[in-house]
C-alpha cells in the first residue's frame, strides 16, 4: 500500500459513491481496480469504472438492490454484475482465481484474498486497487512503478499468462501503443511471439474489439511494427501488413480506427477474409469493402459530387484519404478541398420519375427504366444542375424514342 491519492471527481460522483456505499453497507469492502485506478495514475480522463469486492455475485446483487440500484447479471458466471446507478453502467467483479483455462475462457472460483485475485490479472499496472479512502494498493509490487515508466510487464510468468488466454498477446500490444515508453519488456515479447499460433483459436468478437482498440491509440505504429517483425500480425490476419499506407494515414491526421484497419489492407481480398475472420458488423463490413472496391473518384468538384450521389459520403471519403495515403507528398489543396464537399454536400433525388414517364406515354417496363437511367445519367453528367423543367424536355425526348 502506498500513500492515499487525492481525491478524484470520478470517486466523488453521487453515482459512483451510490455504488460503493451499497456494497461497502454489505460487507463488500470495495476498492476500485484496473483501468480507473490506472488512468489516473498517469494522468488520463477516467472512462469506464471498475470494482472488486470479496462479495459473491448474490450478494452484489441483493446489495445494490438493497440500495434501490440496478443489478445486471453481464458475466455472473465469471463473477460480474453491471451496476447501474446514475444511468451509468458500473462492473463489479467478486475476486476469484483461476480453476481451468484452455488459453480461450476460463473457469474460476471466488476469493476474499485480493492478492489472488491480482495474480489472475494480465498486467502489474492493471492489478492495482484504490479504496474509498483513496489508499492505494500494488499487489504485485511493480504495478504502481510500471504506470509510471510506461512498462507493460505480465503478472508473474508470462508465459502462463498468456497460456491462459491467448487474447493477452494482443493485449500486451494495445497496452503497449496506449501506456508504453521506451523498449517493450523483453520478456513478454518473447512469450508472445512464442506463443502466437494461440491467437489462431480466438473468435473474432474478441480479436476485433482489442484489435480495434490498439488501432485507436494515437500512435500504434510501433506495436504494429513489433507485431510484423514477430510473425505475429501475419497469425492475426493475413494480408494485412501495409503499415507503410498506415503510417501515412496517420501522419495525414486521421485517427479513425476503421480507416485505419482498411488502411492495412493489401488489397481488397485481404479486407474480405479480415471482416470474416474479425467477425465485423454489417456496417463495418459494407464500409471497408466500399472503401477498397475501387480507385478514388476524380478530385474535380463533379467528380466528387457525382462519386457522392451514386455510392455515399462516406465511401468516397474513405477513398479519396486512402488514395492520399498511398501518395501523402501529394498536392492536399484539392484533396482537402474534395473532402469538404463529401464533408458539407447532401445529393439531391432526381426530380422526376415514373409517374412523369407514364404520363409521357412509356407503359412500365424494361423501356421506361431505360429513359429514366439516361435522364438521369445526363443530369449527374450536368453537375445536378437541370431543373424538372429541363429533366422532363429531355425525358419527353427519351419517351419519344421509346415510341
Amino acid at each position: 500500500m502506498t500513500a492515499a491519492l487525492p481525491p478524484q471527481p470520478w470517486m466523488q460522483d453521487p453515482a459512483t459513491k451510490a455504488v460503493m456505499t451499497a456494497l461497502a453497507n454489505a460487507g463488500g469492502s470495495p476498492r476500485f481496480v484496473g483501468g480507473c485506478v490506472r488512468d489516473t495514475l498517469v494522468g488520463r480522463a477516467v472512462a469506464d469504472i471498475d470494482i472488486a469486492t470479496p462479495l459473491t455475485p448474490p450478494a452484489v446483487i441483493a446489495a445494490l438492490e438493497a440500495a434501490d440500484l440496478r443489478a445486471v447479471p453481464t458475466g455472473i458466471e465469471h463473477g460480474t454484475v453491471t451496476a447501474i446507478s446514475g444511468r451509468r453502467p458500473f462492473e463489479v467483479t467478486t475476486l476469484r482465481r483461476d480453476v481451468e483455462t484452455d488459453g480461450r475462457r476460463a473457469v474460476v472460483a471466488f476469493t476474499t484474498d485480493w492478492a489472488e485475485d491480482a495474480q489472475r490479472r494480465d498486467f502489474r499496472l492493471n492489478a492495482l486497487y484504490l479504496d474509498p479512502e483513496g489508499r492505494l494498493y500494488d499487489p504485485t509490487g511493480g504495478g504502481v512503478a510500471d504506470a509510471h515508466a510506461g512498462r507493460i510487464v505480465f503478472v508473474g510468468d508470462a508465459e502462463t499468462r498468456i497460456r491462459e488466454d491467448y487474447l493477452r498477446t494482443l493485449r500486451f500490444f494495445r497496452f503497449l501503443a496506449w501506456y508504453g515508453r521506451g523498449e517493450p519488456d523483453a520478456v513478454a515479447l518473447a512469450a508472445c511471439a512464442r506463443l502466437k499460433d494461440g491467437l489462431a483459436g480466438l473468435s473474432g468478437e474478441r480479436v476485433s474489439k482489442e484489435f480495434l482498440k490498439l488501432l485507436a491509440a494515437k500512435d500504434p505504429m510501433p506495436s504494429l511494427r513489433l507485431m510484423q517483425d514477430s510473425g505475429i500480425l501475419a497469425v492475426l490476419l493475413t494480408g494485412m501488413d501495409r503499415l507503410d499506407r498506415l503510417e501515412s494515414l496517420i501522419g495525414l491526421g486521421q485517427a479513425d480506427p476503421e480507416l485505419r484497419l482498411a488502411a492495412l489492407a493489401r488489397n481488397p481480398e485481404a479486407m474480405a477474409a479480415a471482416i470474416t475472420r474479425l467477425r465485423l458488423s454489417n456496417a463495418q463490413a459494407g464500409r471497408l469493402e466500399a472503401a477498397l472496391a475501387d480507385k478514388a473518384p476524380g478530385l474535380e468538384s463533379p467528380a466528387v459530387r457525382a462519386a457522392i450521389y451514386r455510392l455515399g459520403a462516406q465511401a468516397v471519403r474513405d477513398r479519396i484519404i486512402l488514395a492520399w495515403a498511398e501518395h501523402p507528398k501529394a498536392d492536399a489543396r484539392p484533396r482537402r478541398a474534395a473532402l469538404d464537399i463529401a464533408k458539407s454536400w447532401s445529393p439531391p433525388r432526381l426530380p422526376v420519375g415514373g409517374a412523369d414517364a407514364q404520363a409521357l406515354g412509356i407503359a412500365p417496363g424494361p423501356a421506361l427504366g431505360k429513359a429514366l437511367a439516361a435522364v438521369e445519367q445526363w443530369w449527374i453528367g450536368e453537375d445536378f444542375a437541370p431543373t424538372r423543367e429541363m429533366l422532363l424536355e429531355r425525358l419527353a425526348t427519351e419517351a419519344r424514342a421509346a415510341l
